[in-house]
């Protein structure tokens, strides 16, 4: 897919959302990135959330970065234990959203891999999937926003 990317205040926004006219990347701010290469034939798709460098970043921006892939990875460590079905993944990244003091955003869920678009395979976000994904299948988004800063972290790759 082509690459998106999210800079300041956009951060909170999902990827069909229009980007706010005249935004700056600012050093210190929060901005985020998702690829989607194609590799050997293979899709892959990751994204991650950054504090942009030049100057000493807001503590908070750091720290919602990194807990989007913290939540990602208690996520995908619990659909491992325990089996979760993909609706269960969605209650169980809200909580611990909940639980860091950030709002998780549904509508980013994550998705079924495979030649783009990806509903060649499925139209079912990962987090309507009623039965337990399977790894190496399926792309795990996390996108948390914190409504004290006005700023969200993405984070997302496969369940394996």
């Amino acid at each position: 897919h082509p690459t998106k990317f999210r800079i300041a205040s956009d951060t909170v926004k999902t990827f069909r959302a229009l980007p706010e006219e005249g935004l700056k990347v600012l050093a210190g701010d929060l901005c985020f990135v998702d690829v989607g290469p194609v590799i050997d034939g293979h899709e892959a798709d990751f994204g991650r959330t950054f504090c942009i460098p030049g100057a000493d970043p807001d503590a908070r921006y750091v720290r919602l970065a990194e807990c989007s892939e913290e939540i990602f990875r208690t996520v995908q460590e619990a659909w491992a234990r325990l089996g979760l079905s993909g609706r269960d993944l969605l209650d169980f990244a809200r909580d611990e959203a909940r639980e860091l003091g950030y709002e998780l955003n549904p509508h980013m869920a994550g998705h079924r891999l495979g030649d783009f678009p990806h509903r060649v395979h499925s139209s079912q976000k990962l987090f309507e999937l009623e039965t337990v994904p399977s790894p190496n299948l399926w792309v795990l988004e996390i996108h948390i926003i914190d409504p004290r800063t006005g700023r969200g972290a993405f984070f997302e790759d496969i369940l394996s």
